[in-house]
């Protein structure tokens, strides 16, 4: 599995299309989900006052975010352009494209840990996007548009949850792993 993540961050297509195809693929993709969520909660251990309750709730929120985005990903781009695909090979791919954030448990070095984090968080949107084109056999600005789209529905749907339930921000959090 390890190989793989190497692959999927380096943006090898193969690797997206072969994660893409194979159905065992599923749960390696959550263990590297699991993975990074562990990762990025160790390197930010140093900054809270509950590490343990930090990471836990970390890991539920990044999963959590991983699949909501994978479903509103297939439902904007099954929908809009009737992409010929499952949920399960977007799972698969984006979470394969998670593979770079494993350099978030740099985040504790003074400085640098906070470029590291950066980067890395730049790294997976581009391993996402990979991603996202291979699951969904789009052309770039296809792709793109789904991407935008499927951030736009999230957006309204974290509005929405926080009149709701007044947890204002809430649904940022989770897309964006906070």
């Amino acid at each position: 599995m390890i190989q793989k993540m190497i692959r999927a961050a380096r943006l090898d297509r193969t690797l997206y299309s072969e994660v893409e195809a194979n159905e065992n693929e599923t749960t390696n993709a959550l263990i590297v989900v699991i993975i990074v969520a562990i990762a990025t909660g160790l390197g930010a251990m140093l900054f809270t006052a509950n590490p343990v309750g930090s990471l836990l709730g970390g890991l539920l929120r990044v999963v959590l975010g991983w699949v909501v985005s994978s479903f509103l990903i297939y439902f904007v781009g099954t929908r809009v352009y009737h992409a010929a695909t499952t949920p399960g090979e977007v799972l698969r791919t984006l979470g394969y494209a998670q593979s770079p954030g494993v350099l978030a448990v740099l985040g504790f070095i003074p400085i640098l840990g906070w470029l590291v984090g950066l980067a890395a968080g730049i790294w997976v949107l581009v391993a996402s996007y990979v991603g996202i084109k291979e699951a969904l056999d789009l052309d770039t600005n296809k792709t793109l548009v789904t991407i935008v789209l499927a951030i736009a529905a999230w957006i309204v749907i974290s509005i929405i949850l926080g009149m709701i339930f007044g947890i204002a921000g809430a649904g940022f959090g989770l897309l964006f792993g906070q």
